[in-house]
């Protein structure tokens, strides 16, 4: 089994460079790291990290430089792709590996995250790994949990049915592409399993330098929900309640906003958002108008 770990990145070198220096770590090396980029100061100093990490070019969007390290694997069986920011703990792989063998029907592979950086103000590389040091905890190598998609921090892909079934992370959601992850892997779970692997563990950082604007990531949440589910990868009654918990969050903490969250032009992209749903003119490509 070949396995590629692919990572697009944008305005972080700084982070990434520590991300790919900690991939020595892992017991089973990948076959292959593919790190798709923008412009030459997204990788400033990463060259050399991983010897044979291959450099990609790309347009900026998430989506975009995801389809370009697809495009760029032919050769492989699985791609894990991993944010420019996931500190894998060092059997990582060695779990993928052995989950993915030993279950033919597995086409989507999310891992456990022990920490997540985004879900607060983020953590320091150092403090991430403090945290890797820490978990003690192995669960047996081939444990699954059925999930309901991938999540795009960490997420594996079969290969072999993304080419057979034409499958791409649809660019339509430009930028961050808020639920590009989710849209992806569920598309992929109507020929397999999308499963959680308690086993393959990591931290999130997080980070919050290198994102796009809060009023641009606040348009995505209202309208990037209404276009999967007319697309029928993200269920009505999930988008709906999406677009209503972030909507309140965004506006009830605009008043005392966490200092790394931009609440306030979030809440006024999600009212941009439903303007244009009012209007009929709802489009995730909208956000880059903002």
């Amino acid at each position: 089994m070949r396995i590629a770990i692919g990572i697009a990145t944008i305005g972080r070198a700084v982070v990434l460079r520590e991300v790919l220096a900690e991939l020595h770590r892992q017991t089973r090396a990948p076959d292959r790291v593919l790190v798709c980029h923008t412009r030459p100061a997204d990788v400033e100093g990463c060259e050399g990290i991983w010897p044979g990490a291959e450099f990609l070019t790309s347009t900026p969007g998430l989506p975009r430089q995801r389809n370009v390290i697809l495009d760029a694997a032919a050769d492989c069986d699985v791609m894990l792709f991993l944010d420019d920011d996931f500190l894998p703990q060092p059997d990582y792989l060695a779990v993928l590996e052995a989950c993915f063998a030993a279950d033919a029907h597995l086409v989507v592979a999310t891992g456990e995250v022990i920490a997540d950086g985004a879900k607060g103000p983020g953590l320091e590389v150092a403090a991430g790994r403090r945290l890797l040091a820490a978990d003690t905890l192995r669960p047996p190598v081939l444990a699954s949990v059925p999930a309901f998609n991938g999540y795009g921090c960490n997420m594996a892909v079969r290969l072999a049915t993304v080419r057979a079934h034409g499958i791409r992370v649809d660019e339509n959601l430009p930028l961050y592409a808020w639920y590009e992850d989710l849209d992806f892997t569920r598309l992929l779970g109507r020929h397999g399993s999308i499963c959680r692997l308690p086993a393959a563990r990591g931290v999130h950082l997080g980070v919050k330098f290198g994102r796009g604007s809060g009023l641009r990531l606040g348009y995505s949440q209202v309208v990037n929900p209404v276009y999967l589910g007319r697309k029928g990868t993200y269920p009505w009654n999930r988008g709906l309640r999406s677009i209503a918990r972030h909507c309140l969050m965004n506006l009830l903490r605009s008043a005392r906003p966490e200092p790394w969250v931009d609440r306030w032009g979030r809440f006024r992209g999600n009212l941009a958002g439903l303007r244009d749903l009012l209007r009929g003119k709802a489009d995730p490509m909208g956000a880059l108008k903002l």
